[in-house]
């Protein structure tokens, strides 16, 4: 663990070096595991406002892994040599990215900047973790990356929408204007192990309020659809992406087109989890997206990629991951 510059050190001769901003959240934490499974020396960036360390706990001492507590607002404090920056630092889930709106827009905009100064500084090549949610409210389904969108640039949600897709534009320019290596995949709903309890996002509240004996917050009507990805899937895919040979690759989506209903989910939640919890409907929050599935074709004629992980069993796999971590301190009441 470290808090300051870190220099790479000249003995990882013949290793990947690759860094992970976000590294101690749900998904960079997942991809921190990959990279040093495959002999990857990693630099894991987080400030640890939505990352946690016990996500990371088991790297530590791991050799060739470094941990660095820093907000990526500020510029990355690395030198030396490095191959690939994967930047998945951002507050995904609506309540903590809603917390502090200005600070989000700043992890997204900033940290983009940073990333890319970073990749120009070393040559190294950058994805860019952005989102279905520049998408925002579709009117079209599924949603390929020609499709512009239909973003409220002022709404409760915009923070987070606009912050992705302003990071979009600073990958583009920062390929077209100072030959920056570039990747960006737009990440549709993952769940999976390491999320957190309070999460906020549908997979995460039903399984926790199904296991803790509550009822199951439906927002709207619950007719509202939704594409599940497998964290393992996703991962493919962006490694996948990655590895592609071209220079700039342009946005493309990965996720799981399988489109599902809320009820449909809630229902499937309570089939595996013995519980009384009844469904409450609620309002629907405001520009709560109707519909989100991904066309999944571009990163499919690129790299060959698919998703494998149906639902259920994806929802078994995360179902007894929280069953584990019931009696832990994040899921006490």
């Amino acid at each position: 663990m470290a808090n300051e510059s870190s220099q790479v050190s000249s003995s990882t001769e013949g290793r990947k070096i690759a860094v992970v901003t976000g590294g101690a959240g749900f998904l960079g934490s997942h991809l921190c595991d990959r990279l040093s499974e495959g002999g990857a020396v990693v630099i894991c960036i987080d400030n640890l406002d939505t990352g946690r360390m016990a996500n990371i706990l088991h790297l530590l001492d791991r050799p060739g892994f470094t941990f660095i507590e820093h907000d990526v607002c500020d510029p990355l404090p690395i030198t030396g040599r490095i191959d690939e920056i994967y930047n998945f630092a951002c507050p995904a889930s609506p309540p903590k990215y809603r917390a502090d709106p200005i600070h989000t827009l700043r992890t997204s905009v900033l940290g983009a900047m940073n990333a890319l100064d970073l990749a120009e500084r070393t040559g190294a090549v950058v994805l860019q973790a952005s989102t279905s949610e520049v998408y925002g409210d579709p009117d079209i389904s599924p949603q390929p990356e020609t499709y512009r969108g239909a973003v409220n640039t002022v709404g409760p949600r915009s923070c987070y929408d606009e912050g992705k897709r302003a990071a979009e534009t600073l990958v583009h320019d920062y390929a077209d204007r100072r030959g920056v290596s570039t990747r960006t995949v737009r990440i549709f709903n993952t769940y999976g192990p390491r999320m957190a309890w309070d999460d906020g996002r549908v997979v995460t509240n039903f399984i926790c309020q199904a296991l803790r004996g509550e009822d199951l917050t439906v927002y709207g009507s619950g007719r509202q659809t939704r594409s599940f990805c497998y964290v393992d899937d996703l991962l493919d895919g962006i490694q996948a992406v990655m590895a592609l040979p071209d220079h700039v690759v342009p946005p493309v989506n990965v996720g799981n087109p399988g489109e599902f209903t809320i009820l449909e989910l809630a229902d499937k939640v309570l089939e595996r989890i013995d519980s009384p919890s009844r469904l409450r409907f609620c309002d629907l929050p405001v520009d709560d997206p109707r519909q989100r599935r991904p066309d999944i074709g571009l990163v499919g004629r690129l790299t060959g990629w698919q998703p494998k992980v149906p639902l259920d069993e994806g929802l078994d796999r995360t179902i007894a991951y929280f069953a584990d971590a019931l009696d832990r301190v994040e899921l006490a009441r």
